[in-house]
């Protein structure tokens, strides 16, 4: 049984309800396993609520805990403080239950066209032919493909060793931020035009996107972090489960929303 915001057609094997993590969804009886794709903090609320019955619980979290712990916004603070507590949550109740639980905290996701930094870089450069950076955008980024993660949150389900655990999944390269952007702009036909800016005319632009509706949540923290890095360290998972993700090699159907987009 599998549950989405969105209806879905039932497949031989998968049944589908439509719902979400803030509704009372209920389960018919026990499982075997739950695995939750969704906002943390909000299935860690569900979980306390339906109290299931189930033996194994795999829940992807995000890396977002302890990067925008100490950010200067507000909302990125209240974010990372509301994720590690869900963790937190997460393992208690799933141990007063019984069930053993595990935690995988992706990096920068993209793959499927529906996440909120390489598809949205390459949804406004496709459309004005250019992106803009700012100068010294040299912090080290991870970017994980959403079928690592899959193939991830299937390994573990009969590891053990990952009871009671939480991962980091980083991609399997390490590159500077104008580097991944710039394969991301390769990557699409016809290829738009990487535009470095000083830092106050790049604030300038910035602040004239949001005005436009065009980057929303775009604030100087965000700007801050391109020049940082954001490197976490593979080998517990590699020593666990075999995690073994893939390099970053763009195309431009990993950016375009769809089931099969990357694939």
């Amino acid at each position: 049984m599998a549950v989405s915001r969105q209806p879905r057609a039932d497949r031989p094997g998968v049944r589908w309800l439509q719902g979400d993590l803030a509704s009372n969804i209920a389960l018919a009886g026990s499982a075997d396993l739950l695995l939750s794709c969704g906002p943390l903090d909000l299935f860690a609320q569900w979980y306390e609520r339906a109290e299931p019955s189930c033996p194994r619980v795999v829940a992807f979290g995000s890396t977002s805990a302890s990067v925008k712990l100490a950010s200067p916004d507000a909302a990125e603070r209240d974010l990372a403080r509301r994720l590690a507590d869900a963790e937190a949550r997460l393992l208690a109740r799933s141990s007063q239950l019984g069930a053993a639980l595990t935690v995988l905290r992706p990096t920068l996701v993209y793959g499927a066209g529906r996440d909120q930094t390489l598809s949205r870089i390459a949804r406004l450069a496709r459309r004005a032919s250019l992106f803009a950076l700012p100068r010294g955008a040299s912090g080290l980024r991870q970017p994980v493909h959403v079928d690592d993660l899959a193939a991830a949150a299937m390994a573990v389900i009969d590891v053990p060793a990952t009871h009671g655990q939480a991962y980091a999944l980083p991609g399997g390269e390490t590159l500077p931020y104008r580097e991944m952007v710039a394969r991301t702009l390769a990557s699409l036909r016809p290829p738009p035009r990487l535009l470095e800016l000083p830092a106050p005319l790049f604030a300038l632009a910035l602040q004239a996107a949001r005005l436009a509706g065009r980057m929303p949540g775009a604030g100087a923290a965000m700007v801050a972090r391109m020049g940082e890095d954001l490197v976490f360290d593979p080998g517990p998972a590699q020593r666990d489960f075999g995690y073994a993700p893939r390099r970053f090699d763009p195309q431009a159907s990993m950016f375009e929303p769809g089931p099969l987009a990357g694939r």
